[in-house]
C-alpha cells in the first residue's frame, strides 16, 4: 500500500512538472533585463524592464526573440509592450525592427509601429505600422508600405501582406513597381521574393523606354525580364500596337509574340495586320504573322486587303515592306489578285505578284500563275507589278512580265472573250482608278469581238502584230490599235469554230476571283485555334484577421476580464489594435468581438 502511494505521488509530481514545463513553454519568457521596477498606478500588475549598458532587454516566446530598450510586461495577461530600438527575430530568416512593438503570447499577434523594417533573405519591407500573425506566419500593413528587392526594384502599395511560408507578397491598391528599365502599376500584385515572379490582376501597365504593356491579368519574371499577358492584353512598340488573347514579351531580346485573335496596328502607315499567331521583333522592325493572316492598308476611300498563309512586315516606318507567302491574295473594291507570293514596297508604291513556280508550265502552275482582276478584265503573267502613288494612294499603272495575257468578256455573248497575249503588258489608269489604255508588247496576238454602235456583232477578228494598244471608255473597249501587224482576219461568227476563238494559254479564272474580304479565306483549311490555359483568376483575398486569430483574442480578453485585469476605461490589450469592423456592441453597449467583419451600410439619403 505504501509502495502504491509512492507510485501515485511520483506520477502526480511528474504530471505537475510536465504541466509547468508546458505552461512555461507557452508563455512569454524574460531572458535578460538590466533593471526591474513596478508602477501600479499607471501599469498595475506589470513589470517594467529596462536595459543596462551591456545589453538590451531580451524576451523570448516560442522561437521568437525580442530585444528592446524598455519593456512593460503584463505577466498575468502574457502580454508585452516594447519601446526603443525594438528587434524581433524569428530564426535566421525574419528580422523586424521598429520604435515600438507589442506582442501577446496568447494570440501570437505582434503589432509594430514607427519606422518598421521587416527583412527576409530576398527583400526588405518598410512601413509605418505592421501586424505579424505568428500562428499563420503572415505580416500585414494597411497604411502604405515599400518593399525593396535588389534585382526587381522597389514596390509600393497602400495595403500589403507577406506570406512567410510561401515567400510571397500580395500588394493591393495603388501598387507600383519601379525598376531602372520600367515602371509597373496594377491593382493587385502577387510577388514571390525568391524567384522574382510577379502576377498582376486588374488593369495593369508596364511602361518602359521603348514599350508599354497593358493587361488585366498577367505574369512578369522580374529576374529575366520576360512576361505573359492576357485579358485585353496589348503591347505598344514605338509605332506598333499588338493585341491578342495571349501575349508573350522578352525585354532583353526586344521580342513579343501573340496567340489567337491578333491585331497589329501600324499607327504611322495606317495599316492593320490580323491573324492568330504573330512574332514582333522591335530591333529589326519586323512582324511575322500566320494563321488566317490578313494585312489591311486603310485608305480614305477604299482599303486594300492582303491575305496569305504567312505575312511578314519589315523595315522602318518610312521604308516598310510587306511580304505575303503561299496562296497570297489581294482585294479592294475595283481590283483583286492572286499569286504564290506578294511583295509590297510601301515607300515606292510598288506591289509585286510573284510566280514562285518557274519550271515547266502544267495545269498546277497555270492556276498558280499570278492573276489580276480589274473591273471586267483579267490579266495573267509570270510576274505582275502594280504601281501606285504613295501620296494619293491611287493606281498609276500596272506591268505584266512574260507570258502576258489579258481577257475580258464580250458585252453580249456570254461565251465570247476578248483576248490579247504577248510578252509584256502595260496598263495605264486614270484618276478614277479605271484602266484606260493597255499596251501589249512583243509577239502580240488578239481575238476581238467587233461590234457596231448598236452592239451588233460585225465579226470576230483574229490577228498578230508586234504590239497592240487597247483603249477603254467606261470599262468597255472602244479601239484596238495594231502596230506592225503581221496578219489579221475578221471572221463572221459562223466561220470560226470554238477552238479558234481561244488563244494559246487561255485560262479564264473568274471562279477564283475574290469578290469580298471573306473570299480571301475561301481556300483556307479549317482553323483550329489552340486552347489557352492562361493564368488562373486571383483567389479572393482572405481576411488577415481570420476566425482563428479573432477567437484567440476573444479567449485572451475573457481571461483578462475574468481576472479583473482590464480597467473599465481601457481596451483589452490583446485586441486593442483590432480594426473596428471586427468590433460590435451588445444590448448593454458592451464591446464585443466578432469573427466575421461587419459590413458598413451606407446611410440612407
Amino acid at each position: 500500500m505504501k509502495h502504491l502511494k509512492s507510485t501515485y505521488l511520483l506520477l502526480f509530481l511528474f504530471g505537475l512538472i510536465t504541466q509547468i514545463a508546458f505552461t512555461q513553454n507557452k508563455t512569454i519568457e524574460i531572458k535578460e533585463a538590466g533593471f526591474g521596477d513596478k508602477d501600479e498606478k499607471n501599469h498595475p500588475g506589470a513589470s517594467i524592464l529596462t536595459r543596462n549598458n551591456q545589453a538590451q532587454v531580451h524576451i523570448y516566446h516560442e522561437g521568437i526573440d525580442m530585444y528592446c530598450d524598455k519593456a512593460i510586461f503584463y505577466g498575468k495577461e502574457d502580454f508585452i509592450e516594447a519601446y526603443g530600438n525594438v528587434v524581433m527575430k524569428q530564426g535566421d530568416t525574419i528580422n523586424l525592427t521598429a520604435k515600438y512593438a507589442e506582442y501577446s503570447g496568447k494570440t501570437k499577434l505582434a503589432f509594430a509601429s514607427g519606422d518598421v523594417l521587416l527583412t527576409e533573405p530576398s527583400s526588405t519591407l518598410t512601413t509605418d505600422t505592421l501586424y505579424f500573425n505568428r500562428e499563420a506566419q503572415q505580416a500585414y500593413y494597411k497604411s502604405g508600405g515599400r518593399v525593396v528587392r535588389d534585382s526587381s526594384g522597389v514596390i509600393t502599395s497602400t495595403v500589403g501582406r507577406f506570406y512567410m511560408k510561401e515567400k510571397k507578397y500580395r500588394f493591393l491598391n495603388t501598387v507600383k513597381l519601379v525598376n531602372p528599365e520600367y515602371i509597373l502599376t496594377t491593382n493587385q500584385l502577387d510577388f514571390y521574393t525568391e524567384t522574382g515572379h510577379a502576377y498582376m490582376y486588374g488593369p495593369s501597365d508596364i511602361v518602359g523606354e521603348t514599350s508599354e504593356i497593358y493587361s488585366e491579368r498577367g505574369f512578369y519574371d522580374t529576374n529575366n525580364d520576360t512576361g505573359y499577358f492576357e485579358k485585353n492584353a496589348k503591347i505598344d512598340y514605338d509605332n506598333r500596337e499588338v493585341k491578342g488573347d495571349s501575349l508573350y514579351f522578352d525585354r532583353s531580346k526586344n521580342f513579343a509574340s501573340a496567340t489567337n485573335n491578333i491585331t497589329v496596328t501600324d499607327t504611322i502607315n495606317n495599316s492593320i495586320i490580323k491573324g492568330h499567331y504573330a512574332e514582333v521583333y522591335r530591333a529589326k522592325d519586323s512582324v511575322f504573322i500566320t494563321k488566317r493572316a490578313l494585312a489591311i492598308t486603310i485608305q480614305e476611300n477604299d482599303s486594300i486587303y492582303i491575305h496569305a498563309d504567312t505575312l511578314m512586315v519589315t523595315g522602318k516606318a518610312d521604308k516598310r515592306i510587306t511580304r505575303a507567302f503561299k496562296n497570297a491574295k489581294i482585294y479592294k473594291s475595283d481590283l483583286s489578285g492572286k499569286a504564290d507570293s506578294l511583295h509590297v514596297n510601301h515607300q515606292k508604291g510598288l506591289t509585286e505578284l510573284i510566280n514562285i513556280n518557274k519550271g515547266k508550265i502544267d495545269a498546277f502552275s497555270k492556276t498558280r500563275k499570278p492573276v489580276l482582276w480589274h473591273l471586267k478584265n483579267q490579266m495573267t503573267g509570270d510576274t505582275i507589278h502594280i504601281i501606285s502613288n504613295p501620296e494619293t494612294e491611287k493606281i498609276d499603272s500596272l506591268k505584266v512580265f512574260k507570258n502576258a495575257f489579258m481577257i475580258s468578256k464580250d458585252s453580249i455573248d456570254v461565251n465570247g472573250y476578248n483576248q490579247i497575249s504577248g510578252q509584256r503588258l502595260i496598263g495605264l489608269f486614270n484618276d478614277k482608278n479605271e484602266i484606260y489604255q493597255v499596251d501589249i508588247l512583243k509577239n502580240a496576238e488578239s481575238i476581238y469581238y467587233a461590234r457596231n454602235e448598236e452592239d451588233d456583232l460585225i465579226g470576230i477578228e483574229r490577228s498578230k502584230s508586234a504590239n497592240i494598244s487597247i483603249f477603254f471608255e467606261s470599262q468597255d473597249v472602244v479601239e484596238l490599235r495594231k502596230l506592225q501587224q503581221v496578219d489579221g482576219t475578221l471572221f463572221k461568227e459562223e466561220e470560226i469554230n470554238a477552238k479558234e476563238r481561244i488563244l494559246k494559254g487561255f485560262n479564264w479564272r473568274e471562279e477564283e476571283r475574290p469578290k469580298n474580304v471573306e473570299d480571301l479565306f475561301s481556300e483556307d483549311l479549317p482553323l483550329n485555334l489552340p486552347k489557352i490555359k492562361g493564368i488562373e483568376e486571383a483567389l479572393p483575398e482572405e481576411e488577415f484577421f481570420d476566425e482563428k486569430l479573432i477567437n484567440r483574442m476573444i479567449d485572451a480578453d475573457k481571461i483578462a476580464e475574468d481576472k479583473n485585469l482590464t480597467k473599465k476605461d481601457k481596451l483589452p490589450k490583446s485586441s486593442r489594435n483590432l480594426p473596428k469592423k471586427f468590433i460590435s456592441k451588445n444590448k448593454k453597449g458592451k464591446r464585443k468581438l466578432v469573427a466575421k467583419p461587419i459590413l458598413e451600410v451606407a446611410p440612407k439619403k
